[in-house]
């Protein structure tokens, strides 16, 4: 069981690690965006979306996909901006969220590479949206590089102890 742990452990860390370069190598610099200021965004409509199955075992093999409920967000000022956010398995929760009818203010930030746009939390600006991706994709590689070096460090202390051992037999 430990040797399973440990194998998952290193896989996992390796797998954060590539996710983490790759993440930090593709975001955008701020100067990327175009800053099309704060918008107020109110739900419009729930929407059942079939998503992959992400637990394991029999659950995943019986049930390769589920349904997750989409709360879809729109702009009332004519920019056609939307949002999207995804309410999990709850299909009332949704129901619940858009019966309420609350609005959300977000910044929009358009792409001007491609002329797509992502919407962020209103207080962000593109420069602090673009330093909070590096900082979560440079813990990502921080802890899992880490962790891959503590596994080396035990893996290279154990090959020690066996050789010791070898040799006073």
């Amino acid at each position: 069981m430990e040797g399973e742990v440990g194998v998952i452990g290193l896989v996992l860390s390796m797998a954060f690690l590539y996710v983490g370069v790759k993440g930090i190598v593709t975001v955008r610099p701020a100067s990327g965006y175009e800053d099309m200021g704060v918008h107020t965004f109110s739900p419009y409509q729930v929407l059942p979306v079939s998503v992959e199955n992400t637990s394991t075992g029999r659950d995943k093999r019986l049930n390769p996909t589920k349904t997750v409920y989409v709360i879809d967000y729109k702009t009332l000022d004519g920019s056609g901006y939307q949002w999207h956010v995804n309410t999990g398995n709850s299909k009332s929760e949704a129901n619940r969220i858009l019966a309420a009818g609350e609005s959300v203010e977000r910044r929009v930030l358009s792409i001007k590479e491609n002329g797509k746009y992502i919407t962020v939390e209103a207080e962000l600006m593109a420069d602090t949206y673009v330093e909070g991706q590096k900082q979560r994709y440079f813990w990502m590689v921080g802890l899992s590089g880490g962790y891959l070096v503590l596994c080396l460090a035990g893996w290279v202390i154990v090959r020690q102890s066996q050789r010791k051992d070898n040799e006073k037999q």
